[in-house]
């Protein structure tokens, strides 16, 4: 009778894990599917801001308030002069076919100090590691008021295993506009909350422009399929091994 008593319980046990199992891979199976939308919509919605005509940057009065993510991927114009000797060197590395220079490297990370008040940092580009030391201070970097028209980028968020900031050696390793104003002149402030990407240059001139990211990882619908593939065999394998345990031994 105990033997007979356990048994049932291991196979209706089994059988409530199965259907556990099943309702979980329908529910990451659902999940994905959303996070499929939400990425296909956030794809389009970039390709969208990346099509509009440029917007010049709003005046200084009314940056209080301002919402970074209105601009982010946006094209924007802005008119200053470049602060070369309070450019920040911010590490990165960029895959190979990235352009002319690849692997370990910096962007070089500038104050823009804007005709109408404020400043914003502009991403130059990108410089490979051992050239890094030459666009700390570029004397040969544009000079002069200029008028440029760049890629609006908002802050990039650090994590709990973002270094700190190496302020000796101006290098910093995420593109955050608060910890980019730790390395440049206050008196310049304030500082427009998004940083502004550059195009790319001329073949092989550095800083290398035209880094903006624009592409996504969007795996979701492979990941959805495998889960919803998992949701069907399940209840398959199921129904299998039922069958099979009360020909050989039928449980009430």
């Amino acid at each position: 009778m105990k033997a007979l008593t356990r048994a049932r319980w291991v196979y209706w046990t089994f059988i409530a894990l199965m259907v556990g199992l099943t309702g979980l891979f329908v529910t990451l199976g659902v999940w994905q599917a959303q996070r499929l939308a939400e990425k296909e919509a956030l794809i389009a919605n970039v390709a969208a801001r990346m099509s509009q005509p440029p917007a010049p940057i709003p005046p200084v009065a009314e940056w209080v308030g301002f919402d970074a993510e209105v601009y982010d991927y946006r094209p924007v114009t802005i008119t200053g002069q470049f602060l070369h000797k309070q450019a920040v060197l911010v590490f990165t590395s960029l895959p190979s076919g990235s352009g002319a220079a690849s692997g370990p490297g910096y962007w070089v990370m500038t104050p823009f100090a804007l005709t109408a008040g404020g400043a914003v940092f502009v991403n130059r580009g990108f410089v490979p590691q051992q050239m890094a030391s030459q666009y700390a201070d570029d004397v040969t970097g544009p000079q002069g008021v200029q008028s440029l028209t760049g890629i609006g980028r908002r802050s990039e968020a650090t994590g709990g295993f973002t270094p700190s900031p190496d302020i000796a050696n101006r290098i910093e390793w995420v593109r955050d506009v608060t910890r980019l104003q730790a390395f440049a002149d206050p008196a310049l402030g304030p500082y427009l909350p998004i940083t502004v990407d550059l195009p790319a240059g001329p073949p092989g001139a550095l800083p290398q422009g035209g880094g903006t990211v624009v592409e996504f990882p969007n795996n979701h619908l492979g990941y959805a399929i495998t889960w919803f593939g998992f949701a069907l065999i399940t209840p398959a394998l199921l129904l299998f091994w039922a069958l099979r345990q009360r020909r050989q031994q039928p449980v009430p």
